[in-house]
């Protein structure tokens, strides 16, 4: 990713802009959206919260391998890429990174439906920063995947 300034607030504006403005073409194409971002705990938060961000994949046929199931390279781009931004929210602004690990279990086959991601910062350091990410069907709401990740940071 290209160098960006870092804004006075990251929102979901923002998060919105970088998905534009920031990824490659190709990560463009997997339709992707943002649904939230949370940078500060909400009132009453429980003690284990943390900052993080869900994004919705569109279902498309085009991310589909036979028979209509979504493939799993758009799962896990998906989850890379929400958890970029996650770390964003997490940090309140821009900061160039790159994709050290990143580990994904499927759970279930998700078919005719958008997935959701719902990512979450587990920490947030200077030099790496570590993540997970569940990914549900949309459908349902049922899970269909756990990722978790480490970035370094640039």
């Amino acid at each position: 990713m290209q160098s960006e300034p870092k804004s006075e607030a990251f929102d979901i504006e923002e998060a919105r802009r970088v998905l534009g403005d920031v990824f490659a073409p190709w990560v463009q194409d997997l339709g992707l959206s943002i649904d939230s971002v949370q940078c500060a705990p909400p009132p009453g938060a429980a003690a284990d919260w943390q900052p993080g961000a869900v994004l919705r994949m569109a279902f498309s046929q085009r991310l589909c391998r036979h028979g209509g199931i979504v493939c799993g390279q758009a799962l896990m781009a998906l989850a890379d890429t929400s958890m970029v931004i996650a770390i964003l929210a997490a940090n309140r602004g821009y900061r160039p990174m790159t994709t050290v690990d990143q580990t994904t279990h499927f759970m279930r086959a998700v078919a005719q439906s958008d997935v959701l991601a719902d990512a979450r910062v587990v920490r947030l350091g200077r030099t790496i920063s570590f993540g997970r990410v569940t990914l549900f069907s949309a459908a349902d709401n049922k899970p269909v995947a756990m990722v978790s990740s480490a970035f370094a940071m640039l």
